[in-house]
């Protein structure tokens, strides 16, 4: 009588897997494995990446809010310059805030770059 089809034996022969204790030469955890492992020591490399991320975007909306924040009191103190408003906004804050950005993008690529330098040992 046949063998039923859920009982079927089947070996699968594939790539050798890491053991779990990859060990680089120098004896001690690689720190993309501990992240891999999400181990408390991974958990800190990964909270320390969004911790700079955290401090590069909030340094650059404290830029924001002082370059923008301003500008009512300064609109209110001059209520007959009509043309310094249409100035200031039109033409006036896109350099600042092109250059705010760039910076920001600047500073987020770098500490992502820093971050896999020192993931992946080099």
């Amino acid at each position: 009588m046949p063998q039923d089809p859920a009982e079927t034996r089947v070996v699968v022969i594939g790539p050798p897997r890491r053991t779990r204790r990859t060990l680089h030469a120098s004896g001690y955890y690689r720190p993309r494995t501990e992240i891999d492992e999400q181990t408390t020591l991974g958990h800190t490399y990964v909270r320390s990446l969004m911790r700079t991320q955290l401090r590069a975007g909030l340094t650059a909306f404290a830029v924001l809010v002082l370059l923008v924040g301003p500008l009512p009191l300064l609109f209110a103190a001059l209520p007959g310059a009509r043309r310094l408003e249409w100035g200031v906004l039109g033409f006036g804050l896109y350099v600042p805030l092109v250059l705010l950005a760039r910076w920001y993008v600047r500073r987020a690529e770098r500490n992502e770059r820093d971050f896999v330098r020192l993931v992946e040992d080099r």
